[in-house]
């Protein structure tokens, strides 16, 4: 067993055998780590293993208690259906949200802030230097990478690592139907403006992931925004009488570990999905930025896979699993590849060789997978000790989701909580948080905030969830 294991059993014998009272006070994390000489990290593991066995519960700013009723009593603090659901404008609007995106991203990327707003990954379990000597290596071969070597789809071996990829996940795809672009934002830029003009409609999950609505006021259309939940995601019923109302081009969603609420749209939602903007001819764009970083056994289906006439246009991109710095990404984009491909060409020209050879050599070599492996046990770890601390230090009110895969909490505060103020005072202390305000073009989610989970637990790091907890009780 590993020392947090050991650490539960223990504890949990000592309830048993009644040492340890229902409602008696557990040692605090501090008391307890300098007591066994073990990590605050250590002991925060056990006690999330305690509270998911229903030993014992947190209560906010009091410490951990053993809980009355053992047993069967309902997980608290998770996401209800209708608690993340919105009430959305009936109609659609134009989209002006990245001053504002950008503001809090300049502040977010403080050097000396605690990162819990950040929307990036730590790099520091990435295979940075190995990515670095690859591409060294390649330069060295060869001086003569002209522009024709870079020319879409892209490098034809990377396109096969990629497709590769899918056939293992359970997805067969054509190569041909790859496109290599600058990160996943290029592709969902490139897609959009290949199913969509300037004033046209495109429908929205709400919360939605900041870079999908850039990309709608980018090229001057409008959003409406569908209510999405942790049962099912985006409100497809919803979405079918917004079809009837409105004449929408196209939806583009997250389905996979969405950003900002981490959560998985069912099996069922997916294909209902599918076939219904497939019968009413309307193209879906479809971002998968986060499907390797799932915390099951076997990864989640893509609406990809439930695509039989080409309207899903599927998007992805290395860096959020492999590297952010070379900003390689890919669009399958469907019925509109060739529409694609072309637009990438008038856009951009080209995506540059070299990062795509050396990702390319990197996965031909092995060890992405247990690469993947690795940082999907320490996101899934560090999601249980976040949770638990918010539970924890939050107010008694505070709504938080159950992510299953990615790096990404979300956190519904007390009505009353104004986000940006809570964003700004944060600030002040040097911790950085993501205000729901920057999900959202309509104003909704103003209590709410996203808290990134990926960097190592640390006694900063808790420090930081505790002085967010007494900001948020000294507004009540």
């Amino acid at each position: 067993m590993k020392m947090y294991e050991t650490l539960a059993s223990e504890l949990e014998e000592h309830v048993a055998a009644g040492i340890l009272k229902a409602g008696d006070k557990v040692p605090s994390v501090r008391q307890l780590s300098q007591q066994r000489k073990i990590s605050i990290t250590t002991v925060l593991k056990a006690y999330s293993l305690l509270e998911s066995r229903g030993i014992i519960e947190s209560r906010p700013q009091s410490g951990y208690f053993v809980r009355k009723v053992i047993r069967g009593r309902p997980a608290v603090h998770a996401i209800e259906p209708e608690a993340a659901k919105l009430k959305p404008a009936p109609v659609a609007s134009n989209v002006e949200i990245s001053q504002l995106v950008l503001r809090t991203l300049k502040t977010i990327s403080r050097y000396d802030a605690v990162p819990l707003g950040s929307p990036y990954p730590d790099t520091s379990p990435f295979p940075l230097v190995k990515l670095s000597h690859l591409a060294n290596s390649l330069v060295k071969k060869s001086n003569d990478w002209g522009i024709l070597n870079d020319l879409p789809p892209g490098n034809i071996h990377l396109i096969r690592q990629i497709a590769g990829r899918y056939f293992l996940n359970g997805l067969l795809v054509d190569p041909a139907e790859i496109i290599i672009t600058v990160g996943a934002t290029e592709a969902l830029n490139l897609c959009l403006q290949a199913v969509a003009r300037p004033g046209d409609t495109i429908a929205v999950e709400s919360p939605t992931y900041y870079a999908i609505l850039h990309a709608i006021e980018r090229m001057g259309m409008r959003a409406i925004e569908i209510p999405t939940n942790s049962k099912t995601g985006m409100d497809v019923d919803y979405l079918a009488s917004i079809l009837i109302s409105e004449n929408i081009a196209a939806c583009m969603v997250m389905p996979n570990f969405h950003n900002p609420l981490g959560i998985v749209m069912p099996e069922e939602n997916k294909k209902k999905l599918v076939a219904m903007m497939t019968q009413a001819k309307k193209p879906i764009i479809e971002s998968a930025v986060y499907n390797e970083l799932y915390y099951a056994d076997t990864p989640p289906s893509s609406l990809k896979k439930y695509d039989t006439e080409g309207y899903v246009l599927h998007c992805s991109s290395f860096s959020k699993t492999l590297s952010s710095a070379y900003r390689i990404g890919w669009a399958m984009p469907g019925r509109y590849r060739d529409k694609v491909e072309n637009l990438k060409f008038v856009n951009t020209l080209s995506t540059s060789a070299i990062p795509q050879m050396a990702i390319a050599e990197y996965l031909t070599q092995g060890g992405y997978d247990q690469h993947l492996r690795k940082i999907r046990k320490a996101y899934q770890q560090q999601a249980k000790i976040i949770s638990s601390m918010v539970k924890r230090f939050f107010p008694a009110e505070t709504i938080i989701s159950e992510p299953a895969g990615g790096y990404l909490l979300w956190v519904q505060l007390p009505e009353q909580i104004d986000a940006m103020r809570l964003y700004n005072d944060a600030l002040e202390r040097k911790i950085t948080i993501g205000p729901g305000n920057i999900f959202s073009n309509t104003g909704n989610f103003n209590n709410c905030i996203r808290l990134n989970y990926s960097y190592p637990w640390s006694g900063e790091m808790e420090d930081a969830i505790i002085t967010l907890g007494k900001i948020i009780a000294n507004y009540q």
